[in-house]
């Protein structure tokens, strides 16, 4: 779903994000001018020692401790000019820095990320721990991040970073179209994961000049499923799953974790459920399947679908109160709490998260106050949360490579630390923290297996829609047992086809052709599937072609919420 400032879902399962503008400030790297007595006022951050320690040297070397400014780990200090070398080398010290008047900068670049506590500066490397790994180097190399969402613009800290699937949306007939994010959503989401500027050499904790994601050196496999008003069709996000699920280690692609930041308001049994099951099929073939949690329930308590399925990793969104200590998150209303037999796993930063910048899509051009600098934009919700945890699993995996899912979840659960200040019900097991998690042995696969019934993807596929309808522009809604490629749905024969890995073939899904033909999955060309992907451009049968099911909006109000689950753009 697609998600505004309060509700969050995949109206037929998609995600949104709530932006927020802000200015970014700086602080000069030089010292200030010497006071009396030559005397520099200066910012000093904590390095490889503790406080304690870096306010001791500083003593040591004759300067005095003036005011603790804990959102940075540092402290303000008067230091004699001439000690400023010292300072500087200790290990025990970060960095030094002029204590000068702060300037508004709304220019573009990334200078202030450092001091933003909602940079992924902040979430990656001082909040999440990832930063620990990356010093390990474990960087989420080798590990491909499934991202099924609205499509991926390789903006800078994306470029050459994006394998393109197939197109399953409804502008995939456009060649201008085509991959493209003209939403928004994934692009911001591809950052968390991943993202990495392409001026940064070293991946390391400390970085302070350029964007770095979760796992800077994993890649994202797009799969592009909504369109510039996020409308999509179930039956399109479980071909999507499909899809990932039988080309997952294809023409060197190694995908082990799989984001999906929506979720629909359908509420039969996930025993019976289609998504639910198709998820469950790509977690029991090795895949991380890590879902937003949901912005307010779309109404209920209960966690989205499929994040109600209790096999795979349900992730709510925390508020860091613009601290990087836990001791006052809090988990806000648009975080779905679950109803106390199905709740979120863990939860994860997701409260203004500064990420990439699709200029000129959707959520930008609606939301300008979201922008930062020139780069940059702001999402709240559980879409970033997962987001996340996503790119958090993907180090683990690099780390851990024979690791199942089952024990990925169990890892992330026994690392997770509790919110004092937050809901027990609505931050399951506690906030992420991967400063834990690195250290901990790998459970045992025996004692991680989760003992849940399985679902069997027998059920209805309008009731996996809840109350997500897709409709044209003459009016008519995508409804009833029928998929987005006009054909009639059948459970039984499309859960027999997933779970042997023969959904898709040549240019057909479950037996609906793609129009030519010409698909394949088995042809690796450059960083695209072959023939310019799809091929022919057009769903047969006359069921979806540039006219039919163009109409880019939704029925009945939309994804539950209008929007993708996050929280909305701030």
């Amino acid at each position: 779903m697609l998600e505004d400032h309060k509700r969050c879902g995949w109206a037929s399962v998609l995600a949104a994000v709530t932006l927020f503008a802000t200015l970014l400030l700086t602080v000069p790297a030089t010292p200030a001018a010497a006071a009396p007595g030559g005397r520099v006022s200066v910012i000093v951050r904590h390095g490889a020692g503790t406080g304690a320690e870096t306010e001791a040297l500083v003593r040591r070397l004759g300067g005095r401790v003036e005011r603790r400014l804990g959102i940075i780990h540092g402290f303000a200090a008067q230091v004699p000019a001439a000690v400023l070398p010292r300072l500087r080398a200790s290990r025990a010290v970060h960095s030094v820095t002029g204590n000068q008047p702060v300037q508004l900068n709304t220019i573009g670049g990334f200078d202030s990320k450092a001091y933003s506590p909602t940079s992924m500066y902040w979430v990656a490397q001082e909040v999440t721990g990832a930063g620990e790994y990356w010093n390990n180097g474990i960087t989420g190399k080798g590990v491909d991040v499934a991202l099924l969402d609205t499509g991926v613009v390789e903006v800078e800290g994306l470029r050459g970073k994006v394998v393109y699937g197939p197109d399953l949306s409804y502008e995939a007939d456009s060649p201008d179209l085509r991959h493209k994010d003209t939403y928004g959503h994934g692009t911001h989401m591809a950052g968390i994961i991943a993202g990495r500027d392409s001026g940064s050499y070293k991946v390391a904790k400390g970085d302070e000049d350029h964007f770095l994601g979760m796992a800077p050196d994993a890649r994202v496999v797009s799969v592009k499923l909504a369109d510039a008003s996020g409308a999509t069709d179930v039956s399109q996000v479980i071909a999507g799953i499909d899809w990932v699920v039988q080309n997952r280690n294809r023409n060197g692609l190694n995908i082990r974790v799989l984001n999906l930041s929506f979720g629909t308001d359908g509420v039969q049994s996930y025993l019976l459920d289609p998504l639910t099951y198709a998820v469950e099929v790509a977690w029991r073939k090795g895949i991380v399947v890590v879902v937003s949690a949901g912005n307010e329930g779309f109404g209920s308590t209960k966690l989205n679908n499929p994040a109600y399925d209790p096999h795979i990793l349900a992730v709510g969104g925390a508020d860091g109160a613009g601290t990087y200590d836990y001791k006052d998150d809090t988990i806000q209303s648009w975080s779905s709490r679950g109803d106390g037999t199905r709740n979120p796993d863990l939860v994860a930063p997701g409260a203004s998260i500064v990420s990439l910048r699709d200029p000129g899509s959707t959520i930008d051009t609606e939301n300008p106050a979201a922008r930062v600098a020139s780069r940059f934009f702001k999402g709240t919700g559980t879409s970033q949360a997962a987001a996340v945890v996503s790119g958090a699993a993907a180090l683990v995996v690099q780390q851990r490579p024979t690791i199942t899912p089952d024990q990925v979840k169990r890892l992330l659960i026994l690392g997770a630390q509790r919110l004092w200040r937050a809901d027990l019900v609505a931050q399951g097991h506690g906030m992420m923290d991967l400063k834990f998690v690195r250290g901990l042995p790998t459970p045992g696969a025996t004692a991680s297996v989760q003992r849940f019934a399985y679902a069997t993807g027998t059920g209805s596929l309008e009731a996996s829609r809840g109350s997500l309808h897709t409709q044209n522009e003459a009016g008519a809604v995508l409804a009833g047992e029928t998929d987005a490629f006009g054909a009639a749905w059948d459970g039984r024969r499309w859960s027999g086809l997933t779970w042997t890995g023969t959904t898709w073939a040549g240019g057909t899904w479950s037996g609906t052709a793609f129009s030519g033909g010409t698909w394949n999955g088995q042809v690796w060309s450059g960083r695209r599937w072959s023939s310019g992907s799809w091929t022919g451009r057009r769903w047969s049968g006359s069921t979806w072609t540039a006219g039919t099911w163009a109409g880019r909006r939704w029925s009945g109000g939309s994804w539950a919420g209008r929007r993708w689950s996050g929280g909305g753009w701030s």
